[in-house]
């Protein structure tokens, strides 16, 4: 155990190993308090679709030698705000929705990374994450987001409550529900596009259903399980990234991983506690 923490501490002397700690636990703690709302409003997929969007752009970023992370925010912005617009406004359900634009935008990336020559795409890092790939201006920008994402739940954390738990009294008390379901959809985009990089396309839905479903198994209120689930999404984070430098795993595998473990865990500690309160 001795050794494993002196030489979990040794990989604290790569500037890379910091940022991955930094951005996947500012991811982590973003993702799961926007997915208490969205796993409520059953739109916990959205992450998901939103996922494989990133993934486009990242591609297509890669091949035209843009800025990966400042060229799929406003794509991703933009799709979640069509996915909104379709899944409410339209015959098309919101299920078949983020399919559509999701498988879309996975062929798009793959076909974009298939067809790029003279170039050493590892597509390894973008389905399933890497320690290593982001660069600084990414961390730095990543940082600056999380932060503006953590204040707009902080200051609005009751209209969020509002909005998720009954829409109709939300806009009988004047509020615009529909403003703030789609401040919630940019901002969970936001979140999808920063932690593609560390996390991965295929896993990062995975830190906006985890966590609030593990906590909801426990805890029966709002804040509760909000607070429950960024606490524990913080902590699975930074489990995951150290088994990942201690056992050369995925960085996004290895976090899912731990944030199944955790749902197990939280699904026994409530089957006990109901038992009890019998």
């Amino acid at each position: 155990m001795i050794d494993m923490l002196s030489t979990l501490a040794s990989y604290f002397s790569y500037k890379f190993v910091i940022c991955a700690f930094i951005v996947g636990g500012l991811v982590s703690l973003c993702s799961s308090l926007l997915g208490v709302s969205l796993v409520l409003r059953r739109c916990s997929m959205i992450g998901d679709g939103l996922s494989h969007v990133a993934f486009g752009a990242l591609a297509l970023a890669t091949v035209l030698g843009a800025s990966p992370l400042a060229f799929s925010l406003p794509v991703v912005v933009i799709a979640a705000i069509l996915l909104l617009r379709i899944s409410e406004n339209s015959r098309m359900g919101g299920d078949a929705a983020i399919a559509m634009i999701s498988s879309a935008s996975l062929a798009i990336g793959v076909i974009a990374i298939s067809l790029t020559t003279g170039m050493n795409t590892d597509v390894n890092s973008y389905m399933f994450g890497s320690l290593s790939a982001m660069e600084d201006g990414d961390v730095i920008l990543s940082i600056i987001l999380s932060v503006t994402v953590l204040l707009f739940y902080l200051f609005f954390f009751n209209r969020i409550f509002a909005v998720t738990f009954d829409e109709s009294f939300a806009k009988a008390a004047g509020l615009r529900s529909e403003l703030y379901k789609t401040a919630i959809a940019m901002v969970t985009a936001i979140t999808i596009a920063i932690g593609m990089r560390v996390i991965g396309a295929m896993l990062i839905s995975a830190l906006v259903i985890f966590p609030a479903l593990s906590a909801m198994r426990v805890f029966g209120s709002f804040k509760g399980v909000a607070v429950c689930a960024s606490v524990l999404s913080v902590v699975c984070a930074f489990v995951g990234i150290s088994a990942s430098c201690l056992f050369s795993l995925p960085t996004g595998a290895a976090i899912v991983a731990v944030n199944a473990a955790a749902f197990i865990i939280f699904s026994v500690i409530g089957k006990v506690k109901r038992s009890l309160k019998r």
